[in-house]
């Protein structure tokens, strides 16, 4: 289930991508699936080692590439531990809205995404989250811990991006079935999950995600742009003269599998983290 368009991003074999607050790895395994080289980046060691695992499973059962990289790594959003430059794409999926000091997030993923990469930031959309809050205040922060604590428009969210030296351009919604889920949960109670209606609507949902039927295509795609649970935001780094720094910055140090790639054409590799970016199988 997800929610970055990877044609959009411009995922591409051989490619650097960050997946950063990748949770459960469903973007970074979306990205692996398309021949890049992942960073699974998050702060739950669970999901790290849950990662690791999948990977590992993946690429025994062919799913990827024995030269396919994929790296889970502890990762803070707003110090995070790469290099000037380092990826080509990046992935940030429902983690601003997480952070009090979403620029100072958003200003370090400018800084690891490399001079012509492509970021795409996903958030909660401005309408379906706004009846969430006036639902719950049990759904958001400060009764959540670590929950939602802003709603962004799609205005907010561009100018956010342009004043991180980014250059917003294509958005689309995403999710659109899962916002009258929520806004079930958040009039029953968001803990509530043994009331009779959420347990049969999230019957519905994995049903519509497993199977895929053509009816719930349908409503997916009429609503989409009314009613989306999350709104995907893509931004470009302004690209730069500075291919041959950028190649000196590769030949310092690349990842295990990489070799250095034409001037202009790729970012820098992560600072050594002691982690090696290979996933053993």
């Amino acid at each position: 289930m997800d929610t970055v368009d990877y044609r959009r991003l411009g995922v591409a074999p051989g490619e650097l991508v960050l997946d950063l607050g990748c949770g459960f790895g469903r973007h970074a395994f979306g990205a692996l699936r398309r021949g890049a080289d992942v960073v699974a980046g998050d702060l739950g060691r669970a999901e790290l080692a849950e990662i690791r695992s999948m990977v590992a499973a993946m690429r025994a059962a062919g799913e990827i590439g024995g030269e396919t990289a994929g790296c889970p790594a502890a990762a803070d959003a707003q110090r995070l531990p790469f290099a000037d430059g380092a990826f080509d794409r990046i992935i940030a999926a429902e983690v601003l809205e997480h952070i009090a000091e979403d620029g100072a997030a958003l200003a370090e993923l400018a800084r690891v995404l490399r001079p012509g990469g492509t970021l795409a930031v996903t958030v909660p959309s401005w309408g379906p989250e706004k009846l969430c809050w006036l639902l719950s205040a049990e759904y958001h922060a400060p009764a959540v811990a670590d929950g939602h604590v802003r709603i962004y428009t799609l205005r907010r969210l561009r100018a956010r991006l342009r004043a991180a030296g980014l250059a917003p351009h294509k958005h689309h919604r995403a999710h659109a079935l899962h916002s009258p889920y929520w806004w079930l949960r958040c009039a029953v109670g968001p803990d509530n999950d043994g009331h009779l209606l959420v347990r049969a609507y999230h019957r519905l949902l994995c049903w519509e995600i497993e199977h895929r039927p053509p009816v719930a295509r349908v409503a997916e795609r009429l609503l989409r742009p009314l009613i989306g649970k999350s709104v995907v935001v893509y931004a470009t780094k302004p690209p730069t003269a500075a291919g041959a720094v950028e190649e000196a910055a590769w030949a310092g140090g690349r990842p295990a599998g990489h070799t250095a790639p034409a001037a202009g054409q790729r970012g820098a590799a992560p600072k050594d983290t002691g982690r090696d970016v290979r996933v053993p199988a």
